[in-house]
């Protein structure tokens, strides 16, 4: 007998219809000997919903009651599911974050979890029930309700599969794995069989959206295994887990692309130590993220700082720019908000020259500019004009030949 964590996606409980599918499922595991815990998300939309009620009602509503408000629709998601697994003559129960011991801190909609009690879901397992548990939330240590970001009913399964010490966490949605690059880009993309931890990891920081990145860093701390799936088929998937020598035979894993970047040009800054610890500190001090850095000594004897962010951050940002630019002594403050970063990502990089010139040729062969590039042991990534997204992902997967074979080699990107 095996511990099974189910997750299920908005689309997988998206009706009435797909909640019934989804509990057949769940009773299929059930049915081979197994113990299953359920993670599930709001129905698709639902907190879209939610959240668009809230800013209706108040245009800054308060953190903490938007949590208390879309917390529900997990709340709905579970309940259901329960009730279709009931009908179907099966023992049921659903509970809440909370209910289950799910402890986080940090402030509201993007709380962290903290530990998991997981006492009450062992009793009801050892009864013989199926136990479903909302995603995406957990309380605080006053009670109150917290929600973990977008995507973090992931983060919740795979939590939770941890402090079980499940055999397997199996993530359920609308596509059948994990692919070498989004196929909505690149038709050619090839989905993978395995993955490593490190590898997803990059992948999902990168703009994969398949899995949230904080569900990848609890898998690979807690060594829980993954297997990404699709609710309407049965194909195997993608499974995730610890690195192989299999897979250190891979130079490129897969193409990635984050939207929703822009960047600010922090310009003529005095060539001084310190400057950037005050820009930096003053965004850090508005709990922004910072993503790509370049510092560069301009015509004047001056440096600028460039610097790329979540679009949604931008406009706190610029503004914090714009109030010290006095104090830095810097002649001004641009933005720009069309540009994307596109990344490859592969484990097998670390151990293989001529990756990034491979990039760099594919992209400026074609006439695409790159403007920032950051570096790791297992990927290379370029800030590039959105409107040559589509165009960059799909020379970059075809000089790898990643659609191709089951492995890129280095000399394909020396070709």
């Amino acid at each position: 007998m095996a511990l099974i964590v189910h997750k299920y996606g908005g689309t997988s409980v998206a009706n009435l219809d797909k909640i019934r599918h989804v509990a057949q499922r769940v009773v299929a595991t059930k049915d081979q000997g197994n113990d299953v815990v359920v993670v599930v998300s709001a129905m698709a939309g639902e907190t879209d919903r939610l959240i668009n009620l809230a800013y209706e009602i108040n245009p800054d509503p308060p953190a903490r009651e938007v949590d208390m408000l879309v917390s529900t629709g997990e709340q709905v998601s579970a309940a259901l599911l329960a009730m279709a697994l009931s009908a179907m003559g099966h023992r049921a129960i659903s509970f809440t974050g909370g209910q289950v011991g799910m402890f986080t801190v940090g402030v509201h909609r993007k709380a962290k979890i903290r530990e998991i009690s997981a006492e009450r879901i062992f009793e009801k397992l050892r009864e013989g029930a199926i136990v479903i548990v909302t995603g995406f939330q957990g309380v605080d240590i006053h009670g109150n309700i917290t929600t973990l970001g977008r995507g973090g009913s992931d983060t919740s399964a795979v939590a939770i599969a941890a402090a079980l010490k499940a055999d397997l966490c199996e993530i359920y949605t609308d596509v059948d794995g994990v692919y070498t690059a989004d196929p909505r880009l690149v038709p050619s993309a090839r989905k993978l069989d395995t993955i490593s931890h490190d590898s997803m990891l990059e992948m999902a920081t990168l703009g994969a959206k398949v899995l949230q990145s904080r569900s990848v860093e609890f898998a690979k701390k807690y060594r829980v295994p993954l297997r990404v799936r699709s609710t309407f088929s049965d194909d195997p998937g993608t499974l995730i887990t610890e690195e192989t020598d299999t897979m250190e035979r891979t130079t490129i894993t897969g193409v990635t692309v984050l939207r929703d970047q822009a960047r600010i040009n922090v310009l003529d800054l005095p060539n001084v130590p310190g400057i950037a610890a005050k820009i930096f500190k003053a965004i850090a001090d508005e709990n922004i993220n910072v993503d790509m850095i370049v510092l560069t000594e301009n015509n004047y004897g001056g440096t600028d700082i460039s610097f790329t962010l979540a679009i949604g951050d931008l406009k706190t940002a610029h503004e914090t720019m714009q109030r010290i630019v006095a104090d830095v002594s810097a002649k001004g403050v641009t933005v720009e908000k069309d540009v994307v970063k596109i990344s490859v990502v592969g484990i097998g990089m670390q151990s293989q020259p001529g990756v990034a010139a491979g990039v760099f040729d594919a992209l400026g062969s074609n006439g695409i500019n790159i403007e920032m590039i950051s570096t790791s042991e297992i990927k290379i990534s370029c800030l590039i004009k959105g409107k040559d997204v589509e165009h960059a992902t799909r020379v970059i997967h075809d000089r790898f030949k990643l659609g191709e074979a089951a492995t890129a080699k280095v000399e394909e990107a020396d070709a």
